[in-house]
């Protein structure tokens, strides 16, 4: 059964033509074209911005106008996240989305439901003939996922709404209030280049099998950090088998949890063996630290191609050394909402680029002072060690306001429909809430949406029994809007 079929369709429909549209971050050129001829074949408004965000227009209801205006918001964007094994280029082709035990997921990458479901929601809603609703404008943002671009370009006074609904969280029966701010910190080796010492094999280190995830809603988990675990490795191959680094390559993403981390070393043959011998006995060790979280672990070691040039050992044992300090996974428990991460950060990526040797880290916090001194923390350790480092593209949080309109028109809406009161929620993520908001100071903000599991991770899924509830949700919500 295609996922065209499901209900409701109209959703459902859109979803699917975006997975058939190549979106990863920063390459969003087709998604934006096909935005734009879908609110044009609609007969509606439709504005591109400078950047590519995508705002269409349309008007109220008969008898509606006087409503509140509600701005519709997601974002166009996936996280380009593939299984090692599985050939797909994220730039040229399609999702291949699959049904399976009452979710839809993915075959061996991200599904792109993180935001692609808000945004079908929206579509529908434009093209909708028996809806009844105020004033829309659906407002489509690129590049949220590495750096929220289009949030931030977004200009102030293109759009009329009042009400702002992000469809970008993920758990049905859920109203988000708030979230994490964050800002991304990164830290710059240079290292010298050797001949490899005579003598010498050569192997790669291989971490895969790991979990991921979203490094705001699940770095709660506690999953294995791939970069830290080859850390831990690399630091006993220096140091008992001699070992020289020629090339690593840790994590793909900002604001993913790293699955994956490849080394190439040569040791000296004498002490082949003994890292042959080690490196299962290192990888029992990890795998019961993580037995409950990390099941399909693998730490391996296996020949490789002996390299041109190593690192030298300096560079190496300074890298060693940050990494081994960074603060990693969760920093510190929100004390107003429970169960809540206030402060995290995540080692999104250690990798040999063009000469240097990155780290990449991003560090949220629904406290933006504790952001700020989060990242200030991860310089010092970096700039201890010999690095550069610097911290970029920091975006505010959004603080909860419990007198909300829409938010308690929505509290009022799910219990009269479904006989229970939704859970009133901050996330741990950085929506983009926080950024339109200080670019519209005057909206009322509420974000919501169907229950999505494991986003920015090939184990990405999306349930399909919560899209009706959500949909439903949606529109009776958009049918209650206050008067202004």
């Amino acid at each position: 059964m295609s996922i065209k079929n499901l209900e409701p369709n109209g959703l459902w429909k859109n979803f699917y033509e975006l997975t058939q549209i190549p979106r990863p971050s920063k390459k969003e050129e087709k998604v934006v074209a096909f935005l734009k001829q879908f609110g044009e074949n609609l007969g509606l408004e439709t504005i591109v911005d400078k950047v590519g965000n995508i705002i269409i227009r349309k008007p109220a209801t008969p008898g509606y106008e006087d409503r509140m205006g509600v701005v519709l918001q997601a974002h166009v964007d996936m996280v380009p996240q593939k299984n090692s094994d599985k050939v797909h280029d994220f730039e040229k082709d399609p999702i291949e989305t699959r049904i399976e035990d009452g979710w839809v997921k993915a075959n061996g990458t991200t599904l792109g439901a993180d935001n692609g479901v808000g945004a079908a929601a929206a579509m529908a809603v434009l093209e909708a003939t028996d809806l009844v609703h105020g004033p829309i404008e659906a407002l489509f943002t690129i590049d949220e996922e590495t750096g929220m671009t289009g949030a931030n370009a977004l200009e102030p006074g293109v759009l009329k709404g009042d009400i702002l609904i992000n469809m970008d969280s993920e758990t049905e029966g859920e109203l988000y209030v708030g979230c994490a701010g964050g800002i991304d910190t990164c830290g710059y080796f240079t290292p010298k280049f050797e001949d490899v010492p005579a003598g010498s094999k050569a192997f790669q280190l291989i971490v895969k099998g790991l979990k991921g995830g979203h490094s705001g809603m699940d770095i709660i988990l506690g999953r294995a950090n791939a970069n830290k675990v080859m850390n831990a490795l690399l630091l006993k191959a220096t140091e008992k088998f001699n070992a020289r680094v020629a090339d690593i390559q840790g994590g793909s993403l900002r604001n993913a949890i790293p699955r994956e981390s490849f080394v190439t070393i040569t040791v000296p043959e004498a002490k082949a063996e003994e890292l042959l011998a080690y490196v299962p006995e290192f990888e029992a060790v990890v795998k019961e630290q993580f037995a409950a979280v990390e099941p399909e672990m693998s730490i391996t070691v296996v020949p490789a191609e002996m390299p041109v040039k190593v690192i030298d050992k300096e560079t190496i044992a300074r890298l060693i050394e940050a990494v081994a300090k960074y603060p990693n996974g969760v920093i510190a428990m929100s004390k107003d909402f429970e169960g809540t991460v206030e402060t995290s950060s995540n080692l999104a990526i250690v990798k040999l680029v063009d000469g240097q040797i990155m780290t990449a880290s991003l560090q949220r916090s629904l406290v933006d002072a504790s952001k700020d001194e989060l990242a200030a923390e991860m310089r010092k350790v970096l700039e201890s060690c010999g690095a550069r480092a610097e911290s970029t593209g920091s975006y505010p949080g959004w603080k909860p306001n419990i007198n909300s309109i829409i938010y308690n028109t929505m509290k009022k809406v799910y219990a009269d429909k479904y006989g229970k009161t939704p859970k009133t929620m901050v996330i741990h993520a950085g929506l983009e809430c926080g950024i339109l908001g200080s670019k519209y100071p005057n909206w009322d903000m509420v974000s919501f949406g169907p229950t999505l599991v494991f986003p920015h991770s090939p184990d990405e899924a999306l349930k399909i029994d919560t899209v009706p509830l959500f949909w439903d949700f949606l529109t009776e919500t958009l049918k209650n809007v206050p008067a202004k």
